[in-house]
């Protein structure tokens, strides 16, 4: 574990040059080497996130080495701030629970997916003139992959069912996080569809819900759920002695 600890920062160093080439507008490496540094960079961040994540368990993991402002843990880990939080998931819900609940009651989404195919048509076209809806090239070859293998039939529900559930959990505050996630993933792939509307405002106030996540949620389900479910990274005592009066039990 140690040396693991030790790679991750050149590792990560690695994934930063790889995309620095990338993107950098003076240094424009050859057309040649672009996909090796693209390999080398999803490679370098996927073995960095994966140390970091078996780094969890190390004692000093724990510690906190730059503490932030106090204002900032009270709204992210006070169950008081709660209140806080709760008109924001009133409006973040009902906006997701409507959208999934017009999807699965109206046409073009559930019943064949013609609405979300026109969409994916339309994002994906280059005009003569002017921007294309799409920025990222990886984005329209995925949507494109889509249309070519006529998936709007299960991704509209997919969509409408998703929007819906995304809706439920935040606004009922059941597992609040999770929900916020997925909430925010659609609002980004909305976006790398060129798709505005309110995704920005509800992205930026679905990443406040994950970031709060433990306390968005105390006033709803997840006051009794959370306690209930726990967290998968929390780690079980251990007992490390048996003798005597009674066993002692460390973390």
């Amino acid at each position: 574990m140690a040396s693991a600890r030790r790679l991750v920062t050149p590792i990560a160093a690695l994934a930063a040059i790889a995309l620095f080439l990338l993107y950098d507008p003076w240094i424009i490496p050859p057309d040649s080497a672009r996909p090796a540094l693209t390999v080398a960079f999803w490679v370098a961040a996927l073995v960095t996130l994966f140390l970091l994540f078996s780094d969890r368990t190390n004692p000093d993991a724990q510690a906190v080495e730059v503490e932030g402002p106090a204002f900032a843990r009270y709204l992210f880990s006070n169950t008081r701030a709660g209140l806080f939080w709760l008109p924001i998931r009133i409006f973040v819900g009902f906006e997701w629970l409507l959208a999934g609940w017009e999807k699965l009651s109206g046409t073009g989404w559930t019943d064949g997916g013609s609405a979300l195919l026109g969409y994916w048509k339309g994002a994906v076209a280059i005009p003569q003139t002017g921007r294309p809806s799409i920025t990222f090239e990886w984005y329209r070859s995925f949507l494109q992959i889509l249309i070519d293998n006529h998936a709007q039939g299960w991704f509209g529900w997919l969509i409408a069912l998703g929007e819906t559930a995304v809706g439920l959990g935040i606004l009922l505050g059941a597992i609040v996080g999770i929900a916020a996630f997925f909430g925010a993933t659609m609002n980004m792939s909305y976006m790398l569809a060129g798709s505005a509307s309110t995704n920005p405002i509800l992205f930026a106030l679905t990443v406040g819900l994950m970031l709060a996540w433990r306390v968005a949620g105390y006033y709803g389900i997840d006051r009794y759920l959370l306690p209930i479910l726990g967290v998968p990274w929390h780690r079980r005592p251990v007992v490390v002695g048996t003798t005597g009066q009674g066993a002692q039990a460390s973390t």
